[in-house]
């Protein structure tokens, strides 16, 4: 069931299904709840819920800048409009920045946090690969507008080099159908340019470093990181895990395959299947 909610003037469409302890899945750029699709069916109880972040999927548009703070604030209306308390928060990407985001600031309805390939503190150009380093600084550049709003080129790069496994035709577009417009894509754009590097931009870093904080002192709130390999993209390395494992409380790593950055396409099986596991471990649902 695919229902929308009217919140801030505008609507988030999200995926519904199950009953008890609300499971939100929050996806990342330039995704919609289409990632879910293979992971949800898996996780086994709950009422599981993924929106389509504001701007994104089969959500609305309204006319704003698309910023961390907009999609937080959007985020938040869609949680009190539906009543969702005592949640346990799965996000990916921007999706898993966001749930952190939400849990530091809401810690007394958070039941747990899982999360892979996101931010768990503020990153340096140093730390890039070329790669992402070169596409970073393109997409921050002039150049940027016409990579992002002049063609699908982000999202087709996307589910071509960010997975491991082929995604089939007919699943890309169903990534590539809200985003038919060059304004259509301006949130593309704006979370591709709000990756926070050398504390830049300033907004976006200091909402990291917040929840960083929440991170390292909530010993009470279990979490789990999943990680992958077998990608140059991935952005939890061998080093940001090593890192977590000191850093962050009540923390556990599970290894889930050889994936992408975009890891529900290759590993959706794992994914729900650690994600199931370490929610009944600590009783969460």
């Amino acid at each position: 069931m695919m229902p929308a909610i009217e919140v801030l003037g505008s609507t988030i469409h999200y995926e519904d299904t199950g009953s008890g302890t609300p499971i939100v899945f929050l996806h990342g750029n330039p995704a919609s709840s289409h990632m879910w699709r293979k992971v949800l069916p898996l996780v086994g109880e709950g009422r599981l819920l993924a929106p389509d972040l504001i701007g994104m999927g089969r959500s609305g548009k309204p006319d704003i800048d698309y910023t961390f703070a907009d999609h937080a604030r959007y985020l938040d209306a869609w949680f009190d409009a539906l009543g969702l308390e005592d949640v346990v928060l799965v996000g990916h990407d921007w999706g898993g920045a966001l749930a952190l985001d939400r849990a530091a600031r809401h810690p007394e309805n958070v039941r747990g946090v899982a999360v892979f390939e996101t931010f768990l503190r503020p990153l340096s150009w140093a730390e890039l690969g070329d790669g992402p380093r070169a596409r970073s600084e393109a997409i921050r550049s002039p150049q940027g507008e016409e990579l992002v709003l002049g063609s699908d080129y982000f999202i087709q790069t996307a589910y071509t080099g960010g997975v491991l496994t082929p995604v089939s035709e007919e699943e890309k577009a169903a990534y590539l159908a809200p985003f038919p417009t060059p304004e259509s894509r301006r949130p593309i754009l704006a979370w591709a340019r709000s990756i926070p590097l050398d504390g830049d931009p300033a907004d976006v870093a200091d909402r990291v470093t917040h929840y960083g904080k929440w991170l390292t002192a909530s010993h009470d709130t279990p979490k789990l990181l999943l990680t992958f390999d077998g990608s140059l993209v991935l952005l939890i390395t061998p080093e940001v895990a090593e890192w977590s494992k000191s850093s962050v409380a009540a923390l556990e790593i599970e290894y889930a395959g050889a994936a992408g950055h975009h890891a529900t396409e290759d590993q959706p099986e794992r994914i729900a299947a650690a994600i199931a596991a370490w929610a009944d471990r600590h009783d969460l649902r």
